[in-house]
């Protein structure tokens, strides 16, 4: 794993989560915080951004696969945001943190941590 990383911070979406009767026809707020781990040696040095990972590709493909999805859980959500950023947008390791604000009375939110890499979606 490298050591080197890009970081995107409080991704405010909405998109439709969770699976009592209330929440399944009306969007609610999710915060996602993603790691992108990634070797940004060559880009480092050369100054061209053909040879480093375009983190505004990511973000954009994050944004368009979660503002229409609809997961029961925010452990699917996690993993597909992980999916879409691996399988699509070639980050080898990523950090992901899916939020959901007020779903537990007197709590801001809950959260969701996972850790993927490429080898949790070769044979999926």
């Amino acid at each position: 794993m490298s050591s080197d990383m890009i970081e995107i911070e409080s991704l405010r979406l909405r998109c439709l989560i969770g699976f009592s009767e209330w929440e399944l026809d009306k969007k609610q707020d999710v915060v996602i915080h993603m790691t992108l781990f990634t070797d940004i040696r060559k880009g480092g040095l050369s100054d061209n951004p053909d040879d480093i990972l375009n983190y505004k590709t990511v973000n954009k493909a994050v944004i368009q696969m979660v503002e229409a999805s609809h997961y029961k859980t925010l452990e699917a959500l996690a993993t597909a945001i992980a999916r879409v950023a691996i399988v699509d947008c070639g980050v080898p390791h990523i950090r992901v943190k899916v939020e959901k604000p007020g779903a537990l009375r007197f709590a801001d939110s809950v959260a969701i941590v996972i850790e993927r890499t490429t080898e949790d979606f070769q044979n999926a």
